[in-house]
């Protein structure tokens, strides 16, 4: 965790305009020595190498990104280069499988991975058994259901060519309960370990999509190359996992595991039907090549997820070891928000004012009509980031039910909003209603976090995260109203390099002091000076 700068009997930890009142303080964890000493009986659980939990887990994001970067960029890539060889009409069929496969798998995400990182049992070997057990058996769960809902599914979109390609797919998730050995590295925050294992899957997945895709596979490429990455993870993980790999049931760990979990298996079910009515309406309202456009939408929108998950993923167990200490969860939380939006608000904006662009030299003319989609998207990507890890706060704290009633909150916002300017105005109107459904969710998130952490302001959260952006996005808007010359790659490569630049600079510029902090966390023996939160 980053150091605190709390006093006691309350605080208020300033810098410049962004003043937040802390709540009160007990002394015994105000000097950052007694924070340390609170923390040392976590050499038992967490591998810190002689290090501080705080740097420790400022390294882990570092090592963290450097993995999970390079895979997301190898998953956009690979995307991109699928498109390049898939018809549009066959990349929307993809997306219809591929939506309707998540869609079905938010279902499998009941935190069973996090509910183990979160345990404190004397057994580990005992505890992972049983968890393992669970994740196993809920994956075959999982499985009959997809085999069962496929065809109900392909008979609804006019699309019985989707199940056997669905079934299929649905296997690779099964496959990945054989990766649940990687949650020991996890839960010790072995970094390296974890990547590595981790990196497997999605290496092979994408060396095996687009080798098939250039034989002219078509989308079957898509289904092939998940399910050969997941069996490659899998029999790694159990290669590599210091217990045996048993199957062990205890009802009282069902039950705490079921009290944990409800919220989140809720949850999904109001995701399942925002994710699923987009596809039903999109179906029968833009086609299969409306479909294409929102899967190729949705792509850059899964990259900023998955960069967005390396944070959460390497912050969580630490999170964990403090949830009882609410100013170093309230400086956790700001510090690696901002560290996400250093990427997330230049990378939205940039998909923004760079969309045209991208289709005109890269994707082709028959993706224009995903252009302003697409710049919708770029928008809500960074806007959406706001306050993204809130989520894991209140998972560390076992306080799930929030989450539920976020996401049933937005499953009312699509239904009301988003699905009849779908209806009425096909892909610009969904892009509007996901704009509405991103600023529901930021009050939503905003309520939840005052309640927390006492004096949060979302509005000043988002002016300063706005900020590094503003620079290096006039410049360019400057430079396409000032331009009157053809557009050529080579004009929109060049202003791509001033964008990167400048943006590089502004986020110097802006976020010095915590750049210096994480730096210093990560140079071993260096102590660096905390960074106003």
């Amino acid at each position: 965790m980053p150091r605190g700068s709390e006093a006691a009997g309350g605080a208020t930890e300033v810098d410049g305009p962004w003043a937040v009142e802390h709540p009160p303080t007990p002394a015994s964890i105000v000097e950052d020595d007694a924070i340390e000493a609170a923390v040392e009986p976590l050499e038992d659980r967490i591998a810190l190498e002689g290090r501080t939990l705080r740097e420790h887990t400022a390294r882990g994001a570092i090592i963290n990104s450097l993995f999970q970067i390079g895979l997301g960029v190898i998953g956009l890539v690979q995307r991109v280069a699928v498109a390049s060889f898939l018809t549009i009409s066959e990349f929307g069929l993809w997306g219809l499988l591929v939506t309707t496969l998540i869609t079905l798998a938010w279902l499998k995400q009941i935190g069973i991975a996090d509910k183990f990182v979160q345990q404190d049992e004397a057994d580990q070997e005992a505890a992972f058994q049983k968890a393992f057990t669970l994740e196993l058996a809920y994956s075959g769960i999982f499985f009959v259901i997809a085999c069962l809902a496929f065809p109900v599914y392909g008979a609804i979109y006019g699309h019985p060519e989707i199940v056997v390609p669905g079934i299929v797919l649905a296997f690779s998730l099964v496959l990945t309960a054989l990766e649940s050995p990687i949650w020991i590295a996890y839960r010790q925050m072995r970094f390296v370990r974890q990547r590595l294992l981790e990196s497997i899957d999605p290496l092979v997945a994408a060396t095996v999509t687009i080798g098939l895709a250039i034989a002219g596979f078509g989308y079957w490429s898509l289904v092939i190359g998940p399910v050969a990455g997941s069996f490659c993870g899998g029999v790694a993980a159990i290669l590599t996992c210091p217990y045996p790999l048993r199957l062990r049931y205890d009802r009282g760990t069902l039950g705490e595991y079921f009290s944990f979990s409800w919220p989140l298996l809720a949850a999904s079910a109001s995701g399942l039907v925002v994710v699923q009515g987009s596809v039903l309406i999109g179906n029968f309202t833009v086609g299969l090549a409306g479909l294409g456009a929102i899967g190729l939408a949705s792509t850059f929108s899964m990259f900023a997820d998955r960069l967005d998950a390396l944070i959460r993923r390497t912050i969580y167990p630490a999170v964990c070891a403090v949830k009882d200490r609410t100013p170093q969860l309230f400086e956790a939380f700001t510090k690696s928000n901002r560290l996400a939006l250093m990427w997330a608000f230049p990378f939205g904006v940039g998909l923004a004012l760079f969309a045209p662009d991208l289709i005109s030299f890269v994707l082709g003319e028959r993706w224009r009509e995903a252009e302003l989609l697409m710049q919708v998207f770029g928008l809500t990507i960074a806007v959406r980031q706001v306050a993204f890890n809130w989520v894991i706060f209140f998972t560390a704290r076992a306080e799930t039910k929030p989450l539920a009633v976020s996401s049933a909150i937005q499953m009312v916002a699509f239904l009301a909003v988003t699905a009849p300017l779908m209806i009425a105005f096909g892909l610009d109107g969904y892009a509007a209603g996901m704009a509405f459904g991103v600023c529901v969710d930021l009050v939503v998130r905003s309520y939840y976090l005052s309640r927390l952490f006492k004096g949060f302001d979302l509005g000043r959260h988002l002016f300063r995260s706005v900020l590094p952006s503003v620079p290096p996005a006039i410049a360019i808007l400057a430079i396409h109203a000032a331009s009157s010359a053809e557009r050529t790659l080579g004009i929109a490569l060049g202003e791509l390099v001033i964008y990167v630049v400048l943006t590089v600079l502004s986020t110097i510029a802006f976020e010095r002091s915590l750049l210096t902090e994480m730096i210093g966390y990560v140079r071993r023996g260096v102590r660096a000076a905390p960074a106003p939160g």
